[in-house]
């Protein structure tokens, strides 16, 4: 995204926020890539919406583009997985271990093997006397998560709105894609005058 594109995206959001348009400015924030929403995505986690946790994720940073995204993804489906093995939908983890899980097994074999010992015991806490209830293991997984975020370097300087003094700026900025605009249709309407007068006429032919 362009420098001044990008200020005014900000001066966007920022009257989004202030006028207490949050839908409007957590969708701008998500589509743009330059406002990451964390109350936003702590609520959508601990309910449980993990195809929406991914797609919000997913405009800020991919699977596999550093540790901290790996991490963050691997967590998520981990638990995805283990919620469906807790009402006992197998074939549902099955497809989740398959799908979404085996991404993570180049290198981590064991980790893999590990996690396909869960579907055939009768309850998950036989292996992991740890995980209390979905409640509870969520608010974990946001604890876990929320550590992640503040260190993930394709996160930085996103999760909080940017203090710019908004009208004059604002002023400003538009003055200068405006005139930006202007500068480059005349400069087209001085090419195409050139082309047209100045060139000899078997120059140009169809």
């Amino acid at each position: 995204m362009a420098h001044l594109d990008k200020d005014l995206t900000l001066l966007v959001l920022q009257y989004f926020n202030e006028e207490n348009l949050k839908e409007a400015a957590r969708t701008l924030g998500h589509e743009s890539g330059l406002y990451f929403d964390l109350k936003y995505f702590e609520d959508i986690v601990l309910e449980g919406k993990w195809d929406e946790t991914e797609n919000y994720l997913s405009a800020f940073t991919k699977v596999m583009d550093n540790k901290f995204s790996i991490k963050m993804y691997f967590e998520l489906r981990k638990q995805k997985y283990f919620e469906a093995l807790e009402v006992n939908d197998h074939h549902k983890a099955l497809d989740i271990l398959l799908k979404d899980l085996k991404v993570f097994a180049n290198g981590n074999e064991a980790l893999f093997k590990d996690l396909s010992y869960f579907l055939i015991v009768d309850n998950i806490r036989n292996l992991k006397p740890s995980y209390g209830d979905v409640n509870s293991a969520r608010k974990d997984l946001m604890v876990e998560l929320k550590e992640i975020i503040t260190h993930h370097p394709l996160l930085r300087g996103k999760l909080k709105f940017p203090i710019i003094e908004s009208h004059n700026r604002l002023c400003y900025l538009l003055n200068q894609r405006f005139h930006s605009i202007f500068l480059i249709s005349l400069f087209e309407v001085h090419m195409l005058h050139f082309i047209m007068f100045a060139w000899p006429s078997h120059v140009l032919r169809f």
